[in-house]
């Protein structure tokens, strides 16, 4: 699978882009995925806004995937 992310002016990633053709064998897999919700509840938004803000104040905060399962 080819995919490739869109970051924001701060290198942020915002969005991500797959070839068609790997979008149609997803749809394949999960037929509804077109029926979901294309927008978060105000309250997932503000607990992400949250989060977002303690990590732009402590970096620190973000573990690595290694560093994850040695703490494991």
């Amino acid at each position: 699978m080819d995919i490739r992310f869109v970051s924001d002016e701060h290198g942020r990633k915002v969005a991500v882009q797959l070839p068609i053709e790997d979008w149609e064998k997803i749809k394949t897999i999960h037929p509804d995925i077109e029926l979901l919700p294309n927008d978060l509840p105000e309250w997932q938004k503000e607990l992400l806004d949250k989060r977002m803000a303690s990590i732009e104040m402590n970096p620190k905060l973000i573990l690595s995937g290694e560093d994850l399962f040695e703490g494991i």
